[in-house]
């Protein structure tokens, strides 16, 4: 077992949680968001506490990234490298893509637990760190491209983006959707492995306008509201890398079907999770959004696993 590989990120996630106790002993680390008070219900339904947590259950159930992240440091920790995959071993894709799955957990936690506007973009920052990750990797993996520059070019665009996006907000006042975006350019890119053809690459965008369609924006929307949805042009970037029909083994039965229908169930619950929503009750040590961190967090360890059946 290579022991480093583990014990560094269990021990991050162990600092993380003491320095959080002690400054939330402070007078100052807390808050509440503008417009409410404690003792009110959360936009996310539950009730604001007065203690370390301002959403106990919401901000404690990111455990359920960190305990899964820290699976796949343990998975990548007892096993060597294997030619051809990058996600066998302590392989810099692999590491970095459960650094992402763990970090969701601190991201979350600090958006509801601290109720700051900088707990808001840790959160968003968070989950940017994590969904771009596969759709890089695919195009990378497709190119078979170093996983050196894949690294350099991932920490580029997050740094990027999240610099901006402390100053600007997520949209960086222009609407930019980056979210939406990744989750779109990650379909595309699978579609484009299994199904390429010359045809298939110059339509390959329009696959990107039906993931919306799933999401609850449909065309008819994007046409009236050109300016909200501009970045949708974005949807043919992976046509422009992959021109060519790449051979891959990758198996998408069952661990990726298993983690889309982890993710959907789960943001059918965070849709009916709000105040005034059917399963919303401020006082329940079950929240709606607490089951969707749950139901996520096995999300991205069933993609893990589903990135580890791919061979080239």
């Amino acid at each position: 077992m290579n022991k480093t590989v583990f014990f560094i990120p269990l021990s991050l996630v162990g600092l993380f949680f003491t320095v959080y106790i002690l400054l939330a002993s402070t007078t100052n680390f807390l808050s509440v968001e503008p417009g409410y008070a404690i003792g009110e219900v959360s936009r996310w339904c539950e009730r604001i506490s007065g203690g370390y947590f301002r959403e106990p259950a919401n901000a404690l159930s990111n455990l359920g990234f960190m305990f899964t992240g820290l699976l796949m440091f343990w998975i990548l920790a007892n096993e060597k490298k294997i030619k051809g995959s990058r996600f066998h071993g302590p392989t810099i894709t692999a590491l970095t893509y459960a650094t992402a799955a763990v970090w969701l957990g601190p991201g979350s936690l600090l958006m509801h637990g601290t109720h700051t506007a900088w707990g808001q973009w840790a959160d968003w920052l968070s989950m940017i760190m994590w969904i771009s990750i596969p759709w890089l990797v695919n195009i990378f993996t497709i190119k078979n491209w170093k996983e050196s520059l894949f690294l350099k070019t991932y920490l580029f665009i997050v740094g990027i983006y999240g610099i901006l996006s402390w100053f600007l907000g997520t949209g960086l006042g222009v609407n930019f959707n980056f979210w939406f975006l990744s989750i779109a350019l990650w379909v595309i890119t699978e579609v484009l492995q299994s199904f390429y053809s010359p045809t298939v690459r110059y339509l390959s965008g329009f696959v990107g306008v039906a993931v919306m369609a799933v999401f609850g924006i449909f065309p008819n929307e994007i046409i009236l509201e050109p300016a909200k949805y501009w970045w949708i042009i974005l949807f043919w970037i992976p046509a422009f890398f992959i021109n060519k029909k790449y051979q891959s083994n990758k198996s998408y039965f069952p661990w990726y079907w298993l983690g889309i229908a982890f993710y959907m169930t789960a943001f059918a619950i965070w849709l009916q999770g709000y105040p005034n929503q059917p399963f919303c009750n401020p006082d329940s040590l079950i929240q709606p959004h607490a089951i969707w961190h749950i139901l996520s967090s096995c999300a991205t360890l069933s993609f893990f696993f589903f990135f580890r059946t791919a061979r080239s």
